[in-house]
């Protein structure tokens, strides 16, 4: 095995014998994989604090193409305080990593680190929490194969009077292929197509009102429940922390 650098960030971590774990880490150069972290969870160990979920930086390690590579140290980039202390920011996370997780089945294209690891820099930074989270689920339906139309109606191809948006037709409707499909408010429809072309990297505000966010978010739930095939438990932990709120 050679020692290597390579930049990543924990999705998921699991105990592995009285005092050790191994971690699942999205890299920049290798995609997914596992590393052990030897002695971790003793109190005293350098490894104890980078061994957890969002430890994210430059991951020294004894590299094995296949099989588990071996931890030797990671100097940390971004420790994510903000939105580590605060149970909604948290919350929204931990579904990102799950969502990520589950796309990486799917796909290892390297966008989905950038993409990944920019949401939770925004979303730490203070940025609408929900949004941000929306703006990745669109993102990742390239990756899922199940890419919405939204540069025309989804079902004519016409470009022009546009009026709703529609999971089952598969994007935007116009206005001769309308059958009575839920009307959406212009600005979410208008926002949907907004987001999922949006570098990410480059935000610099956010300034959505509820309403719009409520309609994108049924919008993108509906989505994923006909097309995705995917079930996350903490997607519907999600939705009753946003009643709570």
């Amino acid at each position: 095995m050679n020692l290597v650098k390579t930049e990543g960030i924990v999705l998921g971590e699991t105990n592995y014998s009285e005092s050790s774990k191994i971690l699942k880490v999205l890299t920049k150069d290798y995609g997914m994989i596992s590393i052990l972290s030897k002695g971790c969870r003793n109190i005293k160990s350098k490894l104890r604090s980078v061994s957890t979920i969002f430890s994210y930086g430059d991951f020294h390690i004894y590299y094995k193409e296949q099989g588990l590579s071996t931890l030797t140290g990671v100097d940390i980039k971004n420790t994510f305080l903000n939105l580590q202390t605060d149970i909604e920011r948290i919350s929204y996370a931990s579904f990102l990593l799950d969502l990520t997780e589950q796309v990486l089945k799917h796909t290892e294209d390297n966008q989905i680190y950038e993409i990944l690891t920019a949401t939770l820099e925004k979303i730490n930074e203070g940025y609408n929490t929900k949004a941000m989270t929306n703006i990745l689920e669109l993102k990742y339906l390239d990756f899922l194969g199940i890419r919405p139309v939204l540069d025309c109606c989804s079902i004519c191809g016409n470009r022009n009077e546009i009026v709703t948006i529609n999971a089952s037709a598969g994007g935007y409707v116009c206005k001769n292929c309308y059958h009575n499909e839920k009307i959406y408010n212009e600005k979410t429809i208008k926002l949907i197509r907004m987001f999922y072309y949006v570098d990410i990297s480059k935000i610099t505000k956010l300034d959505i009102k509820d309403e719009s966010l409520k309609e994108l978010n049924e919008f993108i739930n509906e989505y994923y429940d006909q097309y995705s095939g995917l079930y996350l438990k903490s997607k519907g932990f999600l939705e009753s922390i946003s009643k709570i709120g």
